[in-house]
């Protein structure tokens, strides 16, 4: 186990949680943008209306910053927070998926060539050039979004990979098409979004109103298509990570309440756009993202939670203890070995003196052995947001040893927390800390 990386207040889960929901933003627009891209200088083409062309090099040059701006720092944001809340997670998905991520960046280079080289030969290149290097950046985009669908996927439902470790048969798994579908359909109301609020900076009434009629169609159509792909999705679901979804400790009513919310308000504004065009104002439109963003966190939350207590099903916990052995890939679960040495043993970095639990160091032992065991959904103080365990010992009535320490024997009666791993001294050290949080 490498150092914990541990946030005082908002955990590391939540910490990742924000940054992934508002990468969604700029890396779906990246992905979707230049097919409405694409089909409005097409139309400005083959209608003769040079003045759309307006709007499409204002809206790239959106695309442009946002996306691979504020996209690239974001991404790189993920694969920091990541790796160091959960990196024998990430080794995982890397060994495993390393060829993925190496056919992703291919991709993604295509991208950055591509959107560079369309936005600065505009009237340098004919027509239908100029539209083939669009179309070629759309593809590029999207095949990006087909690989990293799969790896995402993959962690939430393995499925045959838990046997045979073959790379397809946890690409291609159970949950793999319907969020490839649905991810698809919900970039198209990203980009129309988008795409309104650039049109309502523009002057020209009539190509306004154009744009934002067509753009509201696509967004309709996103929408819905996505809601349904949802329920196919979640159809799709492992059983456990369904029952998980019916949980209320676990997931709270309001966050599904929210996603629902957020889609509902989103048909409202593309119908609105549609009937009413000149009402489109940027700050509504900006009222609007924020919105989705609302909406992105909530969905992204409830499919972390529902994974639990796994980081990858049947694999690994979210503590990163391997929890069952795989053959296929000669990997052994390891909670046997924390058994038999103890989880302050079987960690790096702990220091000497508290490797071996005693009467003298036994607070400290437990405090470090919460950080890494518990401290992945878990914030150790109690102003914490998630899950602070201060606030859930009181609430379990943890306040003597005794207690805590028959609590913690008993963890897998909680079907979203992994089991304790560790002797029977370090399990009782654990039962002190938790026992002097009860204030």
């Amino acid at each position: 186990m490498y150092p914990v990386w541990q946030l005082p207040v908002t955990g590391s889960a939540l910490v990742i949680a924000f940054i992934a929901s508002f990468h969604i933003l700029p890396s779906h627009l990246a992905t979707s943008a230049f097919w409405f891209n694409v089909y409005i200088e097409d139309k400005a083409y083959r209608q003769n209306r040079p003045e759309l062309l307006e709007f499409i090099k204002r809206y790239v040059l959106t695309i442009l910053i946002f996306s691979f701006v504020f996209g690239s720092l974001s991404g790189v944001g993920i694969w920091y927070s990541t790796t160091v809340s959960n990196p024998k997670g990430i080794s995982a998905l890397i060994h495993n998926y390393v060829w993925g991520w190496a056919t992703e960046w291919v991709f993604f280079v295509i991208e950055v060539v591509a959107i560079y080289v369309y936005y600065y030969t505009f009237g340098k290149v004919d027509k239908k050039t100029h539209l083939t290097i669009g179309l070629i950046y759309a593809l590029g985009s999207w095949i990006s979004m087909i690989t990293i669908t799969g790896i995402i996927a993959f962690m939430l439902s393995p499925g045959k990979w838990l046997k045979t470790g073959g790379f397809f048969d946890g690409f291609f798994n159970p949950t793999y098409t319907p969020q490839l579908f649905m991810r698809t359909s919900f970039m198209f109301a990203v980009a129309a979004l988008y795409a309104i609020v650039v049109a309502a900076t523009l002057k020209n009434r009539e190509v306004k109103s154009f744009i934002i009629r067509r753009a509201s169609l696509w967004g309709i159509a996103g929408t819905l298509l996505g809601s349904l792909f949802f329920l196919w999705y979640y159809k799709s679901l492992p059983d456990a990570a369904k029952e998980m979804a019916d949980m209320t400790p676990l997931i709270p009513k309001i966050i599904p309440h929210i996603v629902i919310g957020s889609l509902i308000v989103l048909m409202i504004w593309f119908i609105f756009t549609i009937i009413k065009p000149d009402w489109a104002r940027l700050v509504p439109g900006i009222v609007a993202i924020m919105v989705l963003l609302g909406g992105i966190f909530s969905a992204e939350s409830m499919r972390e939670r529902i994974r639990k207590p796994y980081v990858i099903d049947h694999y690994m916990y979210s503590n990163q203890i391997i929890s069952n052995d795989m053959p296929a890939k000669q990997v052994k679960s390891n909670i046997a070995d924390i058994n038999t040495q103890g989880i302050l043993h079987y960690s790096y970095f702990v220091p000497e003196n508290l490797r071996d639990v005693n009467n003298q160091n036994m607070l400290q032992a437990g405090r470090i052995i919460a950080q890494i065991e518990c401290s992945a959904c878990h914030t150790l103080q109690a102003n914490g947001w998630l899950r602070p365990l201060p606030k859930m010992v009181k609430k379990a009535g943890l306040g003597n040893v005794d207690d805590a320490q028959a609590f913690i024997g008993f963890l897998n009666a909680f079907p979203f927390m992994p089991p304790f791993a560790g002797t029977d001294m370090e399990k009782k050290a654990l039962a002190v800390y938790l026992a002097s949080l009860y204030k």
